[in-house]
């Protein structure tokens, strides 16, 4: 007779188990579809500001440049030959007299992204034409690796690294 009660009990509760155990499958399950979704979100960001960046600098646009700088004035400007610019305003300063040059052009490709909570990684090809330099057409292509922070829930960038890897000066 006892083992006619017990095996009842035994089948409700493991009966519980299941459905604690599946409410818990089912909760772990939206937070991850929360966090994809927010990673999503957190890439297109990412490139949104990314591409704004770039296409700044292709137009030669102050104001569009400005709107992807951090508002904290953290920033680091790392290019060949040259020491570190820091700061939104130097390199605002760099690019203002950059930009009164009309005669360059500028390609660019994003090739790579990682997006972390708080930071994220863009590598873009860009190639950087004038029409003469030193009597004959002129390129530099470059790799630039740039970092983004994530404040107040909006990506700013905040690095720019650029490593040239062939220009029409090189030797053979």
């Amino acid at each position: 007779m006892q083992r006619i009660i017990f095996l009842p009990v035994i089948v409700l509760i493991v009966h519980l188990l299941c459905i604690q155990g599946s409410a818990q499958s089912n909760e772990i399950g939206r937070h991850q579809l929360t966090a994809s979704k927010e990673k999503l979100q957190d890439e297109k960001a990412v490139l949104s500001v990314m591409n704004r960046h770039l296409n700044a600098v292709t137009n030669k646009d102050l104001n569009a440049l400005k709107s992807t700088m951090s508002p904290d004035g953290e920033m680091q400007l790392i290019l060949p030959g040259s020491e570190i610019i820091h700061s939104v305003d130097s390199f605002m300063a760099f690019h203002k007299s950059w930009f009164q040059d009309k005669s360059w052009s500028f390609e660019t490709k994003v090739l790579d992204y990682k997006v972390g909570e708080e930071l994220a990684m863009v590598i873009s090809e860009i190639t950087y034409r004038e029409p003469e330099r030193n009597g004959s057409p002129y390129f530099n292509r470059m790799i630039v690796s740039y970092i983004l922070k994530k404040l107040n829930d909006k990506w700013y960038v905040i690095k720019d690294h650029a490593s040239s890897i062939e220009k029409s000066t090189d030797k053979d």
